[in-house]
């Protein structure tokens, strides 16, 4: 079945493995300028009057190598607009070279800036995206019933703009060589259930939001193991794992990198979380975003050789 505009079906997963990975975090919610470069990775630096610019939201672009040829894929693109257009500037990215664009999933602090980049590519760009991406949501603050309209994407506006080719993503599919989205993560793990704060509008309907569509990245890196990027893993970031794991047919995990979406979580679900992290075992785990301070503190303490605090800025190199 060829690929259109409304839909990707998975044809075959077949992760041979690239040759080298490049991650680069465009935005994040923490920059810390005179912090030592992480394992395998390089951080932005400061200079005056130039800053990368930290906020509450996340991008990503990945670069995969494939038998010495760049490929590259933009993921998620932020709150602010004006903030993530500086980074891509200061960070020297290309937006005439990006090959696809993904959304992980409808929040606004993962969409926000996706209109002025859209401007800036190539017409034609295909666009990956879950179910329920265009969908209005709102949210509860905790200990609050004060009702947050957290708006919607509207996909007239990407279609009147001319630009990005919507591809709607159910299963698995490659976006670039040797990088995938996972389509509908599987909920196997039993406490991660979903936030009862987060809803979604179905017709006249306020409902809990489980987040059916929301996507993942993986790519496995020739000799190390898979690479697994998230958004803000409201399906769990273990079921978004081991879900990686299932539909490449590699067990190893090289890096978890993210937001792991346990932020006002309670110490029982961190605990369940980091203790199942520990069995799956990457060689880095990289919690950023939307993880919240006491579960990034919880990896930091239990995997203290695995763990990397994540910046905005960062650009990481994995692979050969």
């Amino acid at each position: 079945m060829p690929i259109n505009e409304h839909q990707a079906m998975h044809g075959g997963l077949n992760p041979s493995g690239v040759g080298k990975l490049i991650v680069t975090v465009i935005t994040d919610n923490y920059y810390d300028s005179v912090r030592a470069h992480p394992p395998s990775g390089k951080r932005q630096k400061a200079s005056p009057g130039v800053s990368i610019h930290a906020e509450h939201g996340l991008s990503y672009q990945i670069e995969t190598v494939v038998n010495g040829r760049s490929h590259f894929f933009m993921f998620d693109y932020g709150l602010d607009p004006v903030g993530v257009m500086n980074n891509i500037e200061l960070l020297g990215i290309d937006l005439k070279k990006v090959n696809a664009f993904g959304l992980s999933h409808g929040h606004f602090d993962h969409w926000s800036g996706l209109m002025s980049i859209l401007e800036r590519s190539v017409p034609g760009t295909p666009l990956y995206v879950g179910e329920e991406t265009f969908a209005h949501r709102y949210a509860f603050r905790p200990g609050s019933e004060e009702l947050t309209d957290l708006e919607q994407l509207e996909r007239e506006a990407i279609e009147r703009q001319g630009i990005a080719r919507i591809i709607e993503v159910r299963e698995p599919v490659e976006v670039i060589p040797g990088c995938y989205m996972t389509g509908k993560i599987e909920r196997t793990t039993e406490y991660e259930k979903g936030s009862t704060d987060l809803l979604i509008k179905r017709g006249e309907r306020l409902e809990q939001d489980h987040f059916a569509g929301e996507q993942a990245v993986v790519c496995n890196v020739k000799g190390k193991g898979l690479v697994v990027i998230s958004g803000c893993a409201h399906a769990g970031i273990i079921n978004t794992v081991r879900y990686a794991q299932k539909i490449t047919g590699i067990e190893k995990v090289h890096v978890v990198i993210g937001g792991f979406h346990l932020v006002n979580a309670s110490q029982e679900m961190i605990e369940k979380t980091v203790d199942d992290m520990l069995a799956i075992a990457p060689d880095h785990i990289i919690p950023a975003h939307c993880t919240g301070f006491e579960a990034i503190l919880s990896f930091a303490k239990k995997m203290p050789h695995q763990f990397i605090l994540n910046t905005a800025g960062v650009k990481y190199e994995f692979g050969a």
